[in-house]
């Protein structure tokens, strides 16, 4: 029952997506203007210079230990219970999962896959770049670094950038750049900007990370926002494949090429709120009949239940071309008569739809 109910849902869902995307006029994908390229090289050389500044043991990297000496969280305890539940909201499970659930729900209401779609490439792009810098740089953090004054550096660490500010940015940030109107962009700009300095200040409070950790994290963030205009076609071209891949499989259905068990679980997924059927091809040769129970019993083979497929609707026959015999799943008991006559030598009709 749960899982026929899903399937009613997902079917109700892909068939609001068949539907012609109905955006706002006012909706405008965001563009690569020169505005946002200035920003996006500005946002480049304070990343390049966060990561020479800590390469070369300079000032930043002496803030780093000062910063740790001091231990935010000796000197403010009573913060300490409600920032580890604020440092969640950089977590990448939790708030992908927060994210994508309200993302899907705009897929559904705009009837476009592009929302999710987004979601996916920027966090893509964020694992494949922090992880990358985490990977070859090698940091140690405060708690776990060995000699005083030193940058940490290739000691096999994973700690820069931070991966909770980045991560911060990018998911929530997302919201804005997907935004509907210019002033709730801009709100959810000003909404996100602050959740992502909250969790990179919390992390220097907890002392999981140095502070040229969440700059670097910050920045490496907002560079993925930044460039997402840049991967707006290839958004499209996954959105225009996806649909393509389910008509062919709709198609390939219609045209009897899928087995029947794969057929019936996939005409769900491939129907348009439940008024497309799975059609038979159509040939100048009829399929193969298949006897009656009643008359299989008569000739001594045991009896064949033919059951019609879950998703079609039964077929209607005047009654007096009835075949006798009990359709499969019936509750109700076969006719005895008919069944006698059958036995008789009444020649046994194909069950319909067979």
């Amino acid at each position: 029952m749960r899982t026929e109910h899903f399937l009613t849902r997902l079917d109700r869902a892909f068939a609001r997506l068949d539907r012609e995307p109905e955006r706002p006029a006012h909706l405008q994908t965001p563009r690569m203007s020169r505005h946002r390229v200035v920003l996006l090289g500005s946002t480049l050389a304070f990343y390049l210079a966060i990561v020479v500044a800590v390469l070369t043991t300079s000032w930043l990297v002496r803030l780093d230990w000062q910063i740790m000496f001091f231990r935010p969280y000796e000197q403010w305890p009573q913060l300490h219970a409600f920032l580890d539940y604020l440092v969640v909201l950089g977590q990448r499970g939790p708030t992908a999962v927060m994210v994508a659930a309200w993302l899907g729900w705009r897929s559904w209401r705009q009837h476009t896959l592009r929302p999710l779609i987004t979601l996916g490439v920027s966090l893509l792009l964020l694992n494949i770049t922090v992880g990358a810098v985490k990977l070859g740089l090698g940091r140690l953090g405060p708690h776990y670094a060995r000699e005083i004054g030193s940058a940490e550096l290739f000691a096999g660490g994973d700690i820069f950038p931070s991966g909770h500010t980045a991560n911060a940015v990018v998911t929530w940030g997302i919201l804005a750049y997907l935004a509907s109107t210019t002033v709730t962009r801009r709100v959810l700009s000003v909404v996100s900007a602050v959740v992502s300095l909250s969790v990179g200040a919390t992390t220097v409070y907890l002392g999981t990370h140095w502070v040229s950790d969440v700059l670097l994290g910050w920045s490496a963030g907002l560079l993925i926002l930044l460039a997402l205009p840049w991967f707006e076609p290839l958004i499209a071209r996954i959105e225009a494949y996806v649909f393509e891949v389910r008509e062919r499989m709709r198609g390939r259905v219609e045209a009897g090429l899928v087995p029947e068990p794969v057929a019936a679980a996939l005409t769900p997924l491939l129907s348009a709120g439940g008024k497309w059927q799975r059609r038979r091809p159509v040939g100048p040769v009829a399929p193969a009949a298949q006897p009656a129970p009643a008359a299989t019993a008569a000739a001594g083979h045991s009896p064949v239940t033919v059951r019609p497929a879950a998703h079609l609707p039964r077929p209607h026959v005047i009654r007096s071309e009835r075949t006798p015999v009990t359709p499969a799943g019936s509750r109700r008991p076969a006719h005895t008569e008919r069944a006698g006559a059958a036995a008789r030598g009444t020649s046994a009709r194909p069950v319909a739809g067979g």
